[in-house]
């Protein structure tokens, strides 16, 4: 069934998400995409139009401002734009927003809150992770002692690529249910309180978790070329500390919508054709 969407502000992965909506055959209206032809693209007005809003992921680059390349929308002027009737989805939507969508009128959808939408990207991930240590190192994974923080759904899925490359791989977690899981999969354990003294050596660190874990303290543990890879949307690795001891230290967030845009817009594609089907009883 032939729709019309909007697609509207966000990174290279909402570019590629427009251009696969189109390709199947929807009538799509871009505007403020990042790497999208000017000459196509639509006025602000027309893309909120659209039967079918789709906003960024994450929905705010900065406190109350849409993630748009084109200029600072603030949101609260940007709803009004919108329409009760339309199915309006963003990613990582914050109360705030939330609350200014429900003042409008609106019901805003976050897709980001979607099992399978959180585990494909996910996956996306942690191989792109490992991409980034192996740009980044000089060695390879096989054989290395690596420390995976966090064993929510990226650390368990990068633990487990990096096992089948041949790593040595650590993953440290609090929840004593995460620790037996640790355990059960082959790997070793170690609590996320208990890193002191445990830490000499590994080859590389990755991070998952948005709180600050590994400290100036702790990285002066680590081997002088031990890799550090902080993934969370907040640092959870001193990267300050990290550079004055001369550690190798990459701070890699949002790394589908920026190594692998096309394979993060197919998962935002597909859970957005479940959603109109879930929401409206036909499939897109």
């Amino acid at each position: 069934m032939k729709r019309s969407f909007g697609v509207i502000g966000g990174d290279r992965r909402q570019s590629e998400l427009a251009k696969l909506l189109a390709a199947d055959g929807h009538c799509v209206a871009a505007y403020g995409l990042e790497n999208w032809d000017a000459e196509s693209e639509a006025s602000l007005e027309r893309a909120a139009a659209a039967d079918i809003v789709i906003l960024p992921l994450p929905l705010c680059k900065a406190e109350g401002i849409l993630s748009c390349e084109k200029k600072a929308i603030p949101t609260q002027d940007f709803f009004p734009l919108l329409r009760p009737d339309q199915l309006i989805l963003a990613g990582q939507v914050k109360s705030q927003q939330q609350q200014q969508a429900a003042e409008c009128g609106l019901r805003l959808l976050d897709y980001f809150q979607r099992e399978d939408l959180t585990v494909a990207n996910a996956a996306a991930t942690a191989e792109a992770a490992i991409q980034v240590a192996m740009e980044q190192l000089r060695r390879t994974l096989l054989g290395m002692d690596c420390l995976v923080l966090g064993f929510g759904r990226i650390g368990k899925l990068l633990c487990h690529r990096l096992h089948g490359l041949g790593a040595h791989v650590t993953a440290a977690a609090r929840n004593p249910a995460d620790l037996a899981w640790i355990r059960a999969y082959g790997y070793q354990s170690v609590e996320t309180g208990k890193l002191d003294g445990q830490l000499h050596t590994f080859g590389t660190v990755f991070n998952t978790i948005p709180a600050p874990v590994l400290t100036k303290p702790l990285l002066a543990q680590l081997p002088p070329d031990c890799l550090c890879v902080d993934l969370a949307s907040a640092q959870g690795i001193d990267m300050a500390a990290a550079e004055k001891q001369k550690l190798p230290a990459v701070w890699a967030r949002a790394l589908p919508g920026r190594l692998v845009p096309l394979t993060a817009a197919e998962i935002i594609r597909d859970a957005v054709y479940y959603i109109i089907l879930e929401e409206r009883g036909d499939p897109a």
